[in-house]
């Protein structure tokens, strides 16, 4: 035979023996399997294995896709919202500890089951004294905004609050209908960690109840108190702790709020303290029923029924 083909499969022949080698050195590979048997280990499950090995010396391995970290092999993505606060206080027990490196593994775990909500209310009613919803945003766990529209209330506006709300009148002309927004938004909240600064006041102008165990809300978190050196039962303004723990100036000038600027400040401040916050709830909270609510679509007029309201409440109305 000519020359030429000896030489091509002598090559191909040596960098065969060379990766058999190399498997060889790393443990995936017996030194003493026949020659014969050698080409399905040096296939693609073992090219695979070989690029989880951390190699990157193979020339094939540039095909095999890097497998995703993952921290715990008990955590799947169906994990509910619940097993991330205990499996919070897990990671505090492993390596040294430190909040730092637990802080990292933070987006590795569940970072979509985490939103931060913030809403802008106007006056309706005798004297413009009931709030209704005009505005909304909701951010995800790293800030971005995934929802920001402003909404039409349901009776006519007796007082915008711009100074306070930021919405005027041109604001609401191309507003969305108010059980529109309702069900956009409860879609979004379905399942998920809300963070909120007083957020029950936000929950009350959708007209919906989140699970407590799912809800941070920073205006009653005293990790954030203390770690601004404030004292830790009082009722802290957003704007206040924002200066004080984000070095940040929020909510000023005569223009009203920014209820993304908002949102995306309140998930800074959880965030900040997410590791020891969510330890010490994995150990006062215990295990919750799942929640009643499974249709967030459905009309609002579900969430006045009388089984989700407190039955303190109930009594107290008869």
């Amino acid at each position: 035979p000519p020359e030429g083909p000896r030489k091509k499969k002598s090559r191909k022949h040596q960098r065969f023996m060379e990766r058999r080698a190399l498997l060889v050195q790393k443990g995936l590979l017996s030194p003493h399997q026949r020659k014969g048997s050698q080409a399905p280990t040096v296939g693609l499950e073992a090219r695979s294995m070989f690029t989880k090995a951390g190699s990157t010396t193979a020339p094939c391995s540039s095909n095999v896709p890097k497998p995703k970290e993952v921290i715990s092999p008990s955590l799947s993505p169906s994990t509910s919202p619940d097993s991330i606060a205990r499996h919070h206080s897990v990671l505090l027990l492993q390596g040294n500890g430190s909040s730092k490196g637990v802080r990292m593994s933070s987006p590795v775990l569940h970072p979509g089951k985490y939103v931060a909500i913030d809403c802008e209310m106007v006056g309706t009613g005798p004297q413009g004294k009931l709030s209704e919803l005009a505005r909304c945003s909701v951010v995800n766990y790293h800030g971005d905004v995934i929802y920001d529209k402003y909404v039409l209330p349901e009776l006519p506006v007796v007082d915008y609050r711009t100074r306070w709300s930021g919405i005027t009148k041109q604001h609401l002309k191309s507003a969305i209908p108010f059980k529109s927004a309702q069900a956009e938004i409860l879609k979004i909240l379905k399942d998920k960690i809300v963070v909120g600064h007083a957020v029950h006041n936000d929950f009350q102008a959708l007209k919906y109840f989140h699970p407590k165990d799912r809800t941070r809300d920073t205006s009653r978190i005293p990790v954030l108190n203390e770690k601004a050196g404030l004292p830790i039962k009082a009722s802290v303004s957003l704007k206040r702790l924002a200066r004080h723990l984000l070095h940040k100036n929020i909510q000023v000038g005569r223009k009203g709020h920014s209820s993304v600027e908002d949102a995306q400040t309140t998930m800074e401040l959880y965030r900040l303290v997410e590791v020891q916050w969510e330890k010490e709830l994995a150990h006062s909270q215990p295990p919750r029923s799942p929640s009643p609510i499974t249709d967030p679509t459905a009309d609002s007029s579900q969430y006045m029924d009388d089984r989700y309201w407190p039955p303190d409440l109930i009594s107290s109305s008869i």
